[in-house]
């Protein structure tokens, strides 16, 4: 039996990201957008800025910029928009987009235990704000110049942040997580759930609504 998680009766969901993991991260929990469109905002840190504050902020005006947009989605619609953020400390690390970039960023987690914030944002139909922010804690063990060159090599940290996409081929650096798993691949499916359960959102299948 294959279940859903379904919105409100003639109400959809719009996911704010072309991100792919999300798409898949929201189809392991059931729910399965009717429309994805990036929403393609600024994303430069404020000066000081906190990356649990980053995460949250980003993840709001995500969720924003696509109602701005389409303004007419702010009838029985939820709209849904997250942001990863990676830091060592209070450093934010980048999305890397080049070789010296991700390079700069596993030397930095090499031998050490970083955090991956998650802010998520769900705007609801008639103008509700809903926001959670999920931590998680990640371990890496010392990588050498031969694991960092292999890595790099992959591609597999083209446009991820902090350098690596620990679904992938950097599991093998991971020694220990503590928190969500999701929330490091990018969208705490649990918070998440519990938030669109809370707007009206319920468990389904073909023939009978669980209870």
């Amino acid at each position: 039996m294959t279940t859903a998680l379904l919105p409100p009766d003639g109400c959809q969901l719009v996911l704010a990201s072309a991100s792919p993991r999300r798409v898949q991260l929201l189809a392991q929990a059931g729910a399965t957008p009717h429309q994805i469109i990036a929403a393609d905002i600024d994303e430069t840190a404020h000066k000081g800025e906190r990356p649990g504050a980053y995460a949250m902020r980003m993840a709001r005006e995500k969720a924003d910029a696509v109602l701005h947009r389409q303004p007419e989605l702010a009838q029985n619609t939820f709209i849904l928009a997250a942001d990863t953020v990676v830091a060592c400390g209070l450093r934010i690390l980048p999305k890397t987009e080049t070789d010296a970039e991700a390079d700069k960023c596993l030397s930095l987690l090499s031998g050490r235990q970083h955090r991956v914030y998650g802010g998520i944002c769900l705007l609801s139909s008639g103008g509700g704000v809903h926001t959670c922010l999920s931590q998680s804690k990640v371990g890496f063990r010392r990588l050498s110049l031969r694991d960092k060159q292999a890595y790099l090599m992959s591609g597999e940290w083209q446009g991820k942040a902090g350098g690596y996409a620990i679904q992938g081929q950097a599991a093998i650096f991971i020694r220990q997580i503590s928190g969500s798993y999701s929330n490091i691949v990018g969208l705490d499916i649990h918070r998440l759930a519990g938030m669109l359960m809370a707007g009206g959102f319920r468990f389904a299948d073909a023939n009978r609504t669980l209870t």
